[in-house]
């Protein structure tokens, strides 16, 4: 069996067919619930010197638009379509697992409500606040620029953290700290800054939701072990997937949308994968 595997359809049934106490770390994305449609266009700059861009040394760039993708994000009940498929990720996960769950401000009180009525409220154990600078400023409100991630335990008091594991990041004022600590950095705490996924960068997949592989590769790499089984059933652009190879993990992912497939098609060209449900 490969190491990743990848489903087509809706993510209940097949979440219900998945063998109990089966995986170690589940990490989900699910729509924000915005109440409006997601659009992402994929962009390429070419040099022109009459172009809408300046870059390094004032040379100016064209911008190409490649693709537009978009899908909608509105539920007229968000926590009665979570339910049943988080009660099935808590059956899912074995008795040192933990769940992440990624969302924003929306609907991030109402989330942990009901996370702590499936799995306990002395199973949540952080929320992690990814923090972001990039895009448009209201001028009529602070700009919401920060994402939520809650990470709930099975058993709060044994689950997988290996902090040595963990990327460093800088002191803010290395003089205080010397010489030997500010080379080795420090480690991160419930704030994580960390840009979006570059519009033009090499990581960029098109697809609207993708999130960049640091945020995904510091949870992999301190939540679970070489060899470990991750999942993640609103797979979008498949970043878990490629963290988990990268890193030597196996990996489920499960998502119902045909752009989705196409996207982790293309990103896992070269992986050997088993495809249920569509063909690449």
């Amino acid at each position: 069996m490969a190491d990743l595997t990848i489903y087509f359809g809706d993510n209940l049934p097949i979440l219900q067919a998945l063998p109990s106490a089966s995986v170690d770390m589940i990490y989900i994305d699910p729509p924000f619930n915005t109440g409006k449609a997601q659009r992402r266009t994929q962009i390429a700059t070419v040099r022109d010197e009459h172009g809408d861009r300046t870059g390094f040394a004032g040379k100016r760039y064209r911008t190409v638009p490649l693709a537009t993708r978009e899908y909608a994000d509105e539920f007229d009940d968000y926590l009665a379509f979570l339910h049943p498929r988080l009660t099935e990720a808590y059956r899912l996960l074995r008795p040192t697992g933990s769940l992440f769950f990624h969302i924003d401000y929306r609907e991030v009180h109402y989330c942990k409500v009901m996370l702590d009525t499936l799995f306990g409220r002395d199973s949540f154990l952080n929320e992690i606040i990814w923090a972001y600078d990039y895009g448009a400023r209201t001028k009529t409100r602070w700009p919401a620029k920060h994402d939520n991630i809650l990470w709930y335990a099975v058993d709060p008091e044994h689950y997988q953290f290996d902090l040595d594991e963990c990327d460093r990041i800088p002191y803010m004022a290395p003089g205080l700290v010397g010489p030997e600590k500010a080379a080795r950095g420090k480690t991160p705490t419930d704030t994580w800054w960390h840009t979006i996924v570059s519009p033009n960068g090499r990581e960029k997949t098109g697809y609207p939701t993708q999130k960049p592989r640091g945020i995904i590769d510091r949870l992999v790499k301190v939540h679970s072990r070489p060899g470990d089984l991750l999942l993640d059933f609103f797979a979008g652009s498949g970043t878990l997937g490629e963290s988990a190879l990268a890193l030597g993990r196996r990996c489920t992912l499960v998502d119902s949308s045909e752009e989705a497939m196409r996207v982790m098609a293309k990103r896992f060209g070269a992986a050997e994968v088993d495809w249920v449900g569509w063909s690449p």
